[in-house]
């Protein structure tokens, strides 16, 4: 590793003062992973707001035919559900229709529109609109690019509204209605069906939209059933209940994403960065992955350079402690995706080298509770032994499969890679979760127990995944390799490190 890697004593000043702009990091490998529709990506996110089944199923087959040519390396797949949310219908022939600032419309739920939205009527899918809003209130559509004055409700079907600036009505646009309690259900029917479909193609995880409390993942968790026990639930912030609720929300959750577009329309914008910073701290005091989301690149849906600030945005959810940052619209509709996937590459390198991880490791190391269980207390130790011996990667031998113990290391943020190596296929995958883990599937059958049987498997293991380091360029010669196993396979037997060389 590059000999900048400071002594376990520097502070978070120090380290930020040492900064310098022509600096590269010794090996080209990023920690914090990138989620969106396009090679360069380490989950595949499908949007369930759009497309069918049949368009989803293309998604995942061509997703695990790229698999096949990864050699060992799994790539994830998230289904993303379109939520109790409230859209749009369609214009016609999808063409964006212009409005003008002043210009009143019928807000509808007049099915006879949902295919003709036009700059006199403007079709929404949430039936009560009718009964919940008052007049004065504001309502946003498209994250808020266009927002629109309520007048008056003159009928069970129709809100009468004043457009308050120029802009587009366009097809399938989220709605949203700040300071208005929406009462709908955690799960509409069409979730319902997705989510089995998504059980039925053996996705990864869900990204569960606009999650209000707790019992909502309960409820997801009963849909999903036994069949579907191993898929990541992911809760999207997007509303104040949800922030007022988060510590529920964290408890029954296995991760957690901070959607900023429809949450900085439910509550002010400026509000915004505290809530992000807030949720990032909690889950990465918990040991759960945390995803950024929305506009991080969004010029770049039309331009092929992001803006300064853009870039800073990105740098700064990395350096707050995301463990994945998400693509939307610059990937699934804009005119540059492999670049924007570029930049975010590029921009996440370099904000990794910015990162403290000393004072990181120290102030989450200080404020977990004691005891810890047997798996913490490898992973504290592993991610110490890492700093000190300035080693290549810490090496993770899954002994009950479930990616445990890498989580754990990856709580504790270690300069290096963590190589974990499982005969799990989908903890293989869900693992691209956790920030700086790089998950491999080792195809051989595991051994009956048996002492020398098993040393003898945990050896194959460990070779096997420092040749798959070295392949990647995450290894190499000389090398130290901080070495996390059991001494027998099954949950909560992970308790021994070693301390090995990579040879020639």
């Amino acid at each position: 590793m590059s000999s900048t890697i400071p002594h376990l004593g520097t502070t978070r000043y120090e380290w930020l003062a040492q900064l310098n702009t022509e600096h590269r990091p010794a090996r080209n490998y990023r920690r914090t992973s990138i989620i969106g529709t396009i090679a360069g990506l380490n989950i595949v996110r499908m949007n369930f707001s759009h497309g069918d089944h049949a368009y989803h199923q293309s998604v995942i087959d061509n997703a695990r035919q790229a698999e096949k040519l990864m050699q060992g390396r799994h790539l994830a797949i998230a289904l993303d559900t379109k939520g109790p949310e409230i859209r749009t219908g369609e214009t016609e022939g999808g063409k964006d229709v212009p409005i003008s600032a002043g210009a009143e419309i019928n807000i509808t739920t007049d099915e006879k529109y949902a295919k003709c939205c036009d700059d006199k009527n403007m079709y929404v899918d949430y039936k009560n609109i009718t009964k919940v809003i008052d007049v004065g209130r504001t309502i946003y559509v498209d994250d808020g690019i266009l927002s629109f004055e309520v007048l008056e409700v003159p009928d069970d079907k129709t809100v009468r509204a004043r457009c308050l600036n120029n802009g587009y009505v366009s097809s399938k646009k989220g709605v949203n209605l700040p300071r208005t309690d929406v009462d709908l259900p955690p799960l509409s029917e069409k979730d319902k069906g997705d989510l089995r479909f998504g059980v039925k193609n053996n996705v990864d995880m869900i990204f569960a939209s606009f999650i209000r409390q707790g019992s909502d993942i309960k409820a997801i968790r009963e849909v999903l059933g036994e069949e579907g026990k191993e898929i990541q639930i992911i809760a999207k912030i997007e509303n104040q209940q949800g922030v007022n609720n988060f510590d529920a929300i964290l408890k029954e959750t296995d991760g957690v994403m901070v959607a900023r577009g429809d949450l900085g329309i439910e509550i002010p914008p400026a509000q915004v960065f505290i809530a992000q910073k807030m949720m990032i701290a909690k889950c990465n005091m918990a040991g759960k992955p945390i995803i950024c989301a929305t506009q991080m690149l969004e010029s770049m849906t039309n331009n092929p350079r992001p803006t300064r600030a853009e870039v800073s945005d990105v740098g700064n959810a990395v350096l707050d402690g995301a463990d994945c940052v998400m693509l939307s619209g610059e990937t699934a509709k804009g005119k540059y995706p492999k670049e924007a996937v570029a930049m975010m590459h590029e921009t996440c390198l370099l904000a990794e080298t910015a990162i403290s991880y000393v004072s990181s490791f120290n102030d989450l190391r200080g404020i977990t509770p004691k005891p810890t269980s047997t798996t913490e207390t490898c992973a504290i130790a592993a991610v110490s032994a890492s700093l000190e011996q300035k080693a290549g990667a810490i090496l993770v031998l899954s002994t009950s499969g479930s990616g445990s113990t890498a989580r754990l290391i990856s709580k504790y943020r270690p300069v290096c890679p963590i190589l974990m190596v499982t005969r799990n296929s989908a903890a293989a995958r869900y693992s691209h979760l956790y920030r700086g883990v790089y998950p491999f599937f080792f195809p051989e059958k595991k051994p009956d127990f048996d002492i020398a049987v098993w040393q003898e498997d945990v050896d194959r293991r460990l070779k096997w995944g420092i040749d798959e380091g070295k392949k990647l360029g995450l290894l190499a010669s000389g090398d130290m390799v901080i070495t996390v196993q059991g001494w027998r396979g099954g949950m909560g037997y992970t308790n021994t490190l070693r301390i090995v060389t990579v040879d020639d």
